[in-house]
């Protein structure tokens, strides 16, 4: 977002996230009340009496959308109007969480933008450095596809990962590794070292193999505190980062999150953008009924989680530790040894919240029980009766019974975290019963989402081949999101847009060329170029939703049929929302950028090299890039970051006749006669700008322009 020095007048918002109904309406509508039944927004529709439909805007057929367009009254938008881009950006920008941008994958990313570049991998050890390799297994050949597709595209590879003697007992020095990996994807890895005196070592190797390997990141403490130095260490010579490892989403690395400051595209590959769809569908509420098995402990730091989850499904069914929390918040005696201190009032709570969203919460009525003065005994003890002296170890017939009656009607299952109970021991069999229900339950068109190592290698072992699941072996990663933590894995990705553009909904004639102004801000600029030149299309990409959707209003409220506005973080969307216009980008401006923009640990700064050489690439030739600033170490920056990865495409207009310039740089007027309100704030002031256009050559001169740069 540009700064400003005015905003046009906010204009009231009549879509209203479901978490409002309590205090709008009351009548016992919670944040977890039912969203559009068609599509699961949860945005609801207002009619005029602002009663909710439960019908989102794009699903409230045969009615008028809502809009506002003055403090003093309503007006209705067309039905075409509702089916507009900007209305499916308005739902997606408040419906989407945060928690689940929509990230730039592998899969979308321009094969040719690959060749020749090198590519670092952090692939995930758990999966590919596994003793005994599946390669039939989903996860397995999504890893090594990552892998396999980057070479086939014409890349270099850097490989990273850390690995411990827990990950495979045989596996230890980066050379077998490297070896073993050369086996699997039937390339030759080579393993190199990643210390600071062998910085350039991997870039030297790759002029004479295709993959190296560097060393095991569990060996660098640097990895672990996320070290600024260690990872511009492992991306040197790195032009574009691919995250594979989505069971690290959950922690920052340097190897996850600190080398994307360094890259100029971050990705996930094909194994993270598979786990992560598996993750948006459990929080999805598709199909119902959806039942929720929880399994494992620590029942106060999954609080968050469980309310998440109570939102979500239609029942919850405990079958871990978590168990006799909500037995004991239920006035059930049980031994103190099976009690979390301080989870009684959190049980009770969640006990609360079931009740309000009228879901059911099913615990065991029965265990199978030890007692260290009986070796050797196991006796069935009803969950009221287990007496002090006596351990759970598995659960009952009773309670297997009432879970397989629950899931049997279930079209949606999640199992996360482990059946087994903390005193489990070779009497055990409940988990293999319960997979045998999930099995048979799969045969009925359920959707089972298994989540954990533990859970996932049960139902490996012991489902039938026919049956169907998705399976997230971290349940860490899972649990982090059901906690509504923002995933640093995750958020380091590049963010794509995530819908794809009919143009000729924005614009009455999408074959117009186009001006783009990134960071548009409140449009003003913009809006009076579209104005005066209507033989030019003009888009404003903006990261601000509220300003996108005013100028939005005004280009409807003033039928400009040649302005656009769309909500997005242009640093890393403009090549996807660019490359599918119609017509040739003719200008491209970047106008008074904040100035902290250039501080380099800020991730999210506007002009990266991403941007630029996807400026660069999309530009049509004689095209312009014009860039303004008040604060010259910005111009002077911004001229510096697009002369070094405009891949040459781009020259400065520095000989233009007729063109004034001061300090022999910066043009001393803005070329296109409109201001924006910046400009003209600082202007008024008696401040300076500082200016200056470049232009992609000719396509004419463009052979002998690259022979004279050895391009």
């Amino acid at each position: 977002m540009v700064r400003q020095a005015s905003l046009l007048n906010p204009v009231p918002q009549l879509l209203l996230p479901t978490k409002h109904l309590t205090t709008l309406y009351g009548g016992g509508y919670t944040s977890s009340s039912p969203p559009c039944k068609p599509c699961s927004s949860s945005l609801l529709l207002l009619d005029a009496t602002h009663s909710p439909s439960f019908l989102c805007s794009s699903c409230s057929g045969g009615g008028a959308a809502l809009q506002s367009s003055s403090p003093g009254g309503l007006k209705t938008v067309d039905n075409n109007a509702k089916n507009s881009i900007e209305y499916k950006a308005y739902r997606f920008d408040e419906e989407e969480s945060e928690l689940f941008p929509h990230i730039q994958t592998l899969r979308n990313f321009p094969k040719e933008e690959i060749v020749g570049r090198v590519v670092m991998v952090r692939f995930d050890s758990n999966i590919l450095l596994r003793e005994e390799l599946n390669k039939s297994c989903h996860s397995v050949s999504n890893a090594i596809h990552t892998i396999t597709y980057l070479l086939e595209a014409g890349a270099k590879l850097v490989l990273v990962s850390d690995w411990k003697k827990t990950t495979t007992s045989k596996l230890l020095d980066a050379e077998t590794i490297a070896g073993f990996l050369s086996s699997i994807i039937g390339y030759q890895v080579v393993a190199v070292q990643c210390k600071s005196s062998d910085a350039s070592s991997k870039i030297e190797v790759l002029k004479s193999v295709d993959i190296v390997l560097l060393e095991n990141l569990s060996e660098f403490k640097e990895e672990v505190a996320n070290s600024s130095k260690f990872a511009e260490l492992l991306s040197s010579g790195v032009d574009i980062f691919v995250s594979d490892s989505f069971s690290c989403s959950h922690k920052v690395l340097a190897s996850t999150v600190g080398v994307a400051r360094f890259c100029s595209a971050c990705l996930a590959g094909f194994h993270f953008e598979e786990s992560l769809r598996q993750l948006k569908e459990v929080a999805e509420t598709d199909k119902k009924p959806y039942v929720a098995i929880i399994g494992g402990g620590s029942f106060c730091d999954k609080k968050a989680a469980l309310h998440f989850l109570a939102s979500r499904c239609d029942g919850m069914i405990f079958i871990g530790m978590m168990a006799f929390q909500i037995m004991h918040a239920l006035e059930h005696s049980l031994p103190s040894v099976l009690l979390e201190p301080g989870a009684q009032k959190e049980a009770l709570n969640i006990i609360k919240f079931a009740r309000q969203r009228n879901i059911f919460i099913l615990y065991p009525k029965d265990f199978w029980c030890i007692n260290d003065e009986f070796p050797g005994r196991v006796d069935l003890v009803p969950a009221h009766a287990i007496s002090a002296g006596w351990l759970p170890v598995d659960l009952g017939p009773s309670s297997l019974d009432e879970i397989n009656s629950v899931l049997t009607k279930c079209k949606k299952i999640l199992w996360i975290g482990p059946a087994k109970l903390k005193f489990a021991n070779q009497y055990t069999d409940g988990t293999s019963n319960l997979v045998r229900m999930l099995d048979e339950a799969s045969k009925k068109e359920c959707d089972i989402t298994v989540v954990g190592s533990m859970a996932c290698k049960a139902i490996s072992l012991d489902s039938s081949p026919i049956s169907s699941y998705d399976g997230i072996e971290s349940a860490s990663v899972v649990w982090g999101f059901f906690n509504g933590r923002k995933l640093p894995g995750i958020m380091a990705l590049d963010r794509a847009y995530p819908f794809v553009i009919d143009w000729s909904l924005a614009y009455h004639n999408p074959a117009l060329p186009l001006v783009v102004d990134i960071g548009s801000g409140n449009g003003m600029f913009l809006l009076e170029m579209a104005r005066r030149r209507k033989d030019l299309n003009f888009l404003g990409l903006e990261i601000n939703k509220k300003l996108v959707r005013r100028c939005l209003d005004f280009v409807q409220q003033n039928g400009l049929q040649n302005g656009y506005f769309i909500a997005t973080n242009a640093t890393s969307t403009f090549r996807t929302i660019i490359s599918s216009y119609p017509g040739k980008l003719v200008l491209v401006s970047i106008q008074c950028p904040n100035p902290d923009f250039t501080d380099p640990e800020n991730r999210w700064r506007m002009l990266q090299r991403s941007l630029v050489e996807a400026v660069a690439d999309l530009l049509a030739h004689e095209g312009k890039v014009f860039l303004q600033s008040d604060v010259e170490v910005v111009a002077e920056r911004m001229r510096e970051l697009f002369l070094k990865y405009g891949k040459g495409k781009l020259t400065l207009l520095n000989d233009q006749p007729n063109t004034k310039r001061y300090e022999g740089v910066w043009l001393e007027e803005n070329p296109f006669g409109v201001r924006s309100d910046w400009e003209q704030h600082v202007i008024d002031r008696g401040g300076s700008m500082y200016r200056l256009l470049l232009s992609k050559p000719p396509i004419v001169e463009c052979s002998e322009w690259f022979r004279e740069r050895n391009l």
